[in-house]
């Protein structure tokens, strides 16, 4: 933000609540603004204003672009190859390209953060609803897990013609 020239009092109230951020509840952003974005060159571009949510965590990202982003500019993004084509102000295509060394600079970098981002948060969050005087529920089950023919199954001749060909089936089952 400071590098921009922004200060906090440009910032407009938000309503969104980020989920699975912080377990058990959702992190909220300092507030929303809304930038001109502008991928291209003079002579082929494409300008959008976007709205961004401000938060004040930790992370590899400046910033994230998701679908609405996408509809706004009508671009295709391909992960697999970090494209981004749309089309310019002449009517030819514009494509933005990814670097790949930094996309993985970006994936070593939040497996570092994630690795310790919001681990106070949620044992604080486990620690407000836990009773420390009960011992955790013991929630085995109390029914053995043996199978006993004589009292779960029942015998069934396989053919009328053969009464020595028998089956134990299960005594729950009906007759189809």
């Amino acid at each position: 933000m400071k590098a921009m020239g922004l200060s906090v009092d440009m910032l407009k109230e938000s309503d969104t609540g980020f989920h699975c951020i912080i377990p058990t509840r959702p992190a909220y952003p300092l507030g929303k603004i809304s930038l001109d974005v502008i991928f291209g060159t003079p002579n082929n571009f494409r300008k959008e204003k976007l709205e961004f949510e401000l938060v004040d965590w930790e992370s590899q990202y400046h910033a994230i672009l998701g679908r609405p982003t996408f509809a706004k500019f009508m671009a295709i993004p391909h992960y697999a190859y970090l494209k981004l084509k749309m089309p310019g102000n002449n009517g030819t295509a514009k494509i933005v390209h990814g670097s790949f060394s930094r996309s993985d600079n970006c994936d070593r970098e939040f497996q570092k953060i994630a690795s310790k981002f919001g681990v106070r948060e949620e044992l604080n969050a486990i620690d407000a609803f836990t009773d420390h005087t009960q011992p955790p529920a013991d929630n085995r089950s109390t029914i053995p897990d043996e199978f006993d023919v004589m009292k779960e199954a029942k015998m069934h001749q396989v053919h009328p013609s053969e009464p020595k060909k028998m089956v134990n089936v299960s005594a729950d089952l009906v007759t189809a």
